[in-house]
């Protein structure tokens, strides 16, 4: 198949190439209604123009970026990550876009980059780890920055949004908990102030009601050992721990086996996320996988979009499966992996 050119973009849209040109770079008057049909076109044809043909005629960046305030070490071990990048990739290599990733560690540095990306770095960005009155949204709406929120949040925002629920695999898992016969059931958190930590607490303590066990880890292995040892050292412990990763599940079921508990009897441990490495543990862990991939190519496609001058618009990507397995089974009745799809 040949490449989409300009000029099937002129034709599909019912204008000339000139036309399209202008209305792409914004250095002609052209009226909204012809600029929407050349947009509606490009979109259609799934076509950009070229990185050189770009840089003249609109100059842009031909990238978009990343940037995570987060740890290293959290990222260096956490499987979404990755996974989500080489989602972005899939999609950004259709049209030799690059993928900028910067990792900050503070908000100071954090405003830096974001700055500078407004200064040619990059077209657009892609915003993960989404915090409740997030202050980076307001801040990319006034530099002006087309952005793309990769999570489900909740203010007014001018923005495109790639949204999954994070919710009903927790009412899942917990469900079936207690069909298996637990009622001390704790939840180790991510940081409470992500929007995806928070929704996965809310949705424990909402089916919880008044017997909650809350912690507050940070996704790390170090935490998710500490807050099980912590859990575990209770008058009446828990009989079974949800976790909001699989690091964290994964060291908790390390530290309850080197205590001597047998897992699931004695302790029922589920994760988050499905580490490539938890259904081939001892026992296999229960996760819910969450497709990071798709949740990538839905942000780069919206972005992409974005930048082309399409209005934003809310994707919502139902990826969110429980697979569960022997770490949650009942007590001598471990049973073979059954994947459930989220409602």
């Amino acid at each position: 198949m040949s490449r989409t050119t300009i000029a099937d973009v002129a034709r599909e849209a019912g204008v000339t190439k000139a036309t399209v040109s202008h209305a792409l770079s914004g250095n002609r008057p052209i009226s909204e209604e012809t600029r929407a049909k050349v947009l509606a076109a490009a979109e259609k044809l799934n076509w950009v123009p070229s990185q050189s043909a770009r840089a003249l005629a609109t100059r842009r960046a031909n990238a978009v970026a990343v940037v995570l305030a987060r740890d290293p070490e959290v990222i260096a071990n956490d499987s979404f990550f990755p996974a989500f990048i080489a989602g972005v990739e899939s999609v950004l290599t259709e049209t030799e876009t690059a993928l900028i990733l910067q990792v900050v560690p503070d908000r100071e540095a954090e405003e830096r980059a974001y700055r500078a990306l407004t200064h040619g770095r990059a077209d657009g960005a892609l915003l993960l780890d989404l915090r409740d009155d997030d202050w980076r949204v307001p801040f990319l709406d006034d530099l002006g920055l087309p952005t793309v929120l990769v999570g489900a949040y909740e203010q007014p925002t001018a923005f495109s949004c790639v949204r999954t629920d994070d919710a009903a695999p927790v009412r899942e898992i917990i469900t079936h908990l207690r069909d298996a016969g637990h009622e001390r059931i704790a939840h180790v958190s991510g940081p409470l102030d992500y929007v995806h930590s928070r929704a996965r607490a809310d949705a424990y303590i909402a089916t919880m009601g008044d017997d909650t066990l809350l912690r507050e880890g940070d996704f790390t292995a170090a935490s998710g050992r500490a807050l099980t040892e912590e859990l575990l050292a209770l008058p009446q412990r828990p009989t079974a721990i949800v976790y909001s990763n699989d690091t964290m599940a994964i060291a908790g079921l390390s530290f309850a086996r080197s205590q001597g508990l047998v897992i699931p009897d004695d302790l029922a441990i589920s994760g988050f996320d499905d580490d490539h490495l938890s259904a081939h543990l001892s026992p296999a862990l229960t996760s819910v996988s969450s497709d990071p991939a798709a949740r990538g190519r839905a942000a780069a496609r919206l972005l992409r979009a974005d930048i082309l001058g399409a209005h934003p618009r809310t994707e919502i990507v139902d990826c969110n499966v429980v697979h569960f397995r022997e770490s949650t089974a009942a007590p001598s009745a471990a049973p073979p992996t059954v994947s459930r799809r989220t409602p």
